[in-house]
C-alpha cells in the first residue's frame, strides 16, 4: 500500500510563515521554512515562525528540507529550524549564499547544505526529485516535484509566466512543466497570493512604464525605496539609471551583498562605472539614483530616519524626487504610513508606484490556469495565502472542470492522506502553532509577556514603592508613587496621594491582623489600587507594588 500525506505547519490562512510537509510512506520531505512579520498588537516581536514540534518528534524520518528561493517568507525560520532539527537542506546557489550569511550572523555552524540547480533531477534515498525553473522576483527560484508510487507531488513555489525574461536566472522553464504533466501528477500544490487577480501577472509586474518619465524629466537626484529581495525590480532600476546615464548608490548592505552574489554567479552585473560605494557618496551629488533597500518594516524605518534628519549619509533636499517602490506588506502598514508622511514634509516630489497597476510577482488567475492545464493533476491543493486567496485558487480549478472532491483546501495542521491514489476524507489534524521571536528569546504566543506589553502601550503603568523594617514591619520609607502614561500628575495629585494611602493602609492592616506576607500584601494592594484607578480614570494600567524589607540597627 502506498501512502502520501500532505499538510502545512504554516502558510495557510496567513501571509508568510510558509512550511509544507510531504510524507511519502515513511519518508518526510519539508518544503520551505519561512517567517512572517508581527501584527501591530504584537509589541516587541521581531518575527513569527512555525512550531517545529512535529518535525522534532519525527526528525529521523526527515530526508530533506527544500528552500525554493531566498525570500524571508520561505526561509526566514531556517536558522531556527536547524538549531532544533538536523537534516540536509537543498537550495539553489544564490539562496545558499543568502542563508550562509544568515547562519554566520546567528552563529550556526552545524548544518548540511546541498546546492542544486534549477531544472535538475536527483535521488534522495529511493525517492526521485525534480526541480523546474520559475520566474520570481528573486533569482534562482524553482518549483519542486517529488516522485511517489502514484505520481509526482508538485509544489509550484512562487511563479509568473513572463515570455520577455532575458536572464536565465529568472527564466520559467515551460518544457520541464509540460514533461512533468506527461509523467503523471498526483497532487499539485500552487501558491494563492495572486489568485484574486484577473489575467496574467506579466507584464504588469514591471515598474519601468510607470517611472521612466521621472528619469526623462528630472535632472536632480532620484531616491527610490525597494525591497532588497526583489532583485527583478532592482535590476529594472539599475537598467533605467544606465539608460539615462545616472550613477547609482545602493544604500543597503544586504542588497549590495545580493548584487555581488549575482555577479559572482554570472547572473547579472551592474554596468562598469555605474555603482558608487556608500563611503564614496557625497550628499551634494545631483545626477544620481539612490536605491534604498531593506526588508519588512526595516526599509520604512530607514527612510523615516532619513526624513527626520537622523541619517549620517543621506540628507533629503526639497529638490529630490522620491519614488516609493516598496508597498507595505502585512504587519508594516504603520511604519510605511509614518515614513510617507515625513517624506512629504521634506519634498513634494513623491511618486508611489501604483499597487493596483503593478502586480507583485505571484501567479495571477491565467498563470494558475496554465499550470493546472499543463500539469493535469489528480488532486489540486491551494497553498500559500490567506483564506480568501486559497478559496479563489480552489475556484479556478473548479471553474476548469475539476470535481470539488479533488480540490483540497486545508488549514494549518490538517492532513490530506492519499492511500493507493485515493484521498481519505478523514482529514485528521496535528497540533500547530506560532513561535514568537523576540531578539534571542522565544515567546509563547499565549504568554503574558505580550499582554503586559499591550497593557503598557495603551494604559500605562503605576509603580508604588514602600520600604519597611524587616523585623517590625513598620513603614520607614515611602510610599513613593510614580505614574507613566496614565494621568497628568499636575491635575491628579489627589489620585497619586490616594494610591499611596491604599498601599500604606493595606500593609498596616495586614501587620495589625498578624497576616502580613510580602507577596500576598502586594497582590491585595494591586487589586485595591486597580479598582480605584478604574473608578477615577476609566483605565486599567499595570500596577507594580514593591515592598522592600531591610534590616535596621536598633
Amino acid at each position: 500500500m502506498s501512502k502520501v500525506s500532505l499538510f502545512a505547519l504554516g502558510g495557510l490562512d496567513e501571509d508568510g510563515k510558509n512550511m509544507y510537509v510531504v510524507e511519502n510512506n515513511d519518508d518526510i520531505f519539508v518544503i520551505e521554512a519561512g517567517m512572517k512579520y508581527p501584527g501591530a498588537d504584537q509589541l516587541g516581536i521581531e518575527m513569527i515562525i512555525p512550531d517545529f514540534q512535529y518535525l522534532k518528534e519525527h526528525e529521523k524520518r526527515i530526508k530533506g528540507i527544500f528552500i525554493t528561493h531566498g525570500h524571508d517568507d520561505v526561509m526566514g525560520s531556517l536558522v531556527h529550524l536547524l538549531k532544533e532539527v538536523h537534516a540536509p537542506v537543498y537550495m539553489a546557489p544564490l539562496t545558499a549564499k543568502i542563508f550562509e550569511r544568515q547562519a554566520r550572523k546567528e552563529g550556526l555552524k552545524d548544518f548540511e547544505i546541498h546546492r542544486i540547480q534549477r531544472g535538475s533531477s536527483f535521488k534522495i534515498g529511493d525517492t526521485k526529485i525534480r526541480t523546474f525553473s520559475t520566474t520570481q522576483s528573486i533569482a534562482d527560484g524553482f518549483g519542486l516535484a517529488i516522485r511517489t508510487e502514484d505520481g509526482y507531488v508538485v509544489y509550484s513555489s512562487e511563479f509568473i509566466v513572463d515570455y520577455d525574461t532575458k536572464s536565465d536566472a529568472f527564466r520559467f522553464d515551460m518544457t520541464d512543466v509540460m514533461e512533468l504533466g506527461t509523467k503523471g501528477v498526483l497532487a499539485l500544490m500552487t501558491e494563492s497570493v495572486g489568485a484574486t487577480r484577473e489575467g496574467h501577472s506579466a507584464p504588469n509586474h514591471k515598474i519601468t512604464g510607470q517611472i521612466e518619465h521621472i528619469f526623462e524629466e528630472t535632472e536632480n537626484r532620484i531616491i527610490v525605496t525597494t525591497y532588497s529581495q526583489n532583485l527583478h525590480r532592482v535590476i529594472e532600476l539599475v537598467e533605467l539609471a544606465n539608460k539615462y546615464k545616472r550613477k547609482i548608490m545602493i544604500y543597503d548592505e544586504e542588497l549590495r551583498n545580493l548584487m555581488q552574489d549575482m555577479a559572482a554567479l554570472n547572473y547579472y552585473r551592474i554596468p562598469a562605472g555605474l555603482d558608487i560605494a556608500p563611503q564614496n557618496f557625497d550628499n551634494t551629488m545631483e545626477n544620481i539614483l539612490v536605491i534604498i533597500g531593506g526588508t519588512g518594516s526595516t526599509i520604512f524605518k530607514k527612510v523615516h530616519k532619513i526624513a527626520i534628519h537622523e541619517d549620517e549619509t543621506i540628507q533629503l533636499r526639497n529638490t529630490d524626487t522620491c519614488i516609493i517602490a516598496s508597498p507595505a506588506v502585512p504587519g508594516t502598514e504603520r511604519e510605511a504610513s509614518a515614513m510617507e508622511d515625513d517624506l512629504y514634509k521634506e519634498t513634494s516630489h513623491i511618486f508611489a508606484v501604483d499597487a493596483k497597476r503593478t502586480f507583485s510577482m505571484h501567479a495571477s488567475i491565467e498563470d494558475l490556469k496554465m499550470l493546472i492545464y499543463l500539469m493535469n493533476p489528480q488532486y489540486y491543493v491551494p497553498v500559500k495565502g490567506e483564506y480568501r486567496q486559497l478559496i479563489n485558487n480552489a475556484n479556478i480549478a473548479l471553474n476548469m472542470g475539476y470535481p470539488a472532491n479533488n480540490i483540497i483546501v486545508l488549514d494549518n495542521g490538517q492532513i490530506a492522506e492519499i492511500k493507493d491514489g485515493a484521498l481519505s476524507r478523514d482529514f485528521v489534524s496535528i497540533p500547530v502553532g506560532d513561535v514568537l521571536i523576540n531578539g534571542k528569546e522565544n515567546l509563547d504566543a499565549q504568554g503574558m509577556v505580550l499582554k503586559d506589553r499591550e497593557l503598557l502601550s495603551t494604559d500605562g503603568a503605576i509603580v508604588i514603592g514602600v520600604v519597611i523594617n524587616h523585623m517590625t514591619k513598620e513603614i520607614i520609607g515611602g510610599p513613593d508613587v510614580q505614574s507613566r502614561g496614565v494621568i497628568y500628575l499636575k491635575d491628579a495629585d489627589y489620585i497619586i496621594k490616594e494610591v499611596g494611602n491604599i498601599m500604606e493602609k493595606t500593609i498596616n492592616e495586614a501587620v495589625a491582623n498578624d497576616t502580613y506576607d510580602n507577596l500576598s500584601c502586594r497582590a491585595e494592594a494591586r487589586e485595591k489600587i486597580n479598582r480605584y484607578i478604574l473608578k477615577e480614570t476609566g483605565k486599567r494600567p499595570m500596577i507594580l507594588p514593591a515592598i522592600v524589607e531591610i534590616n535596621t540597627k536598633e
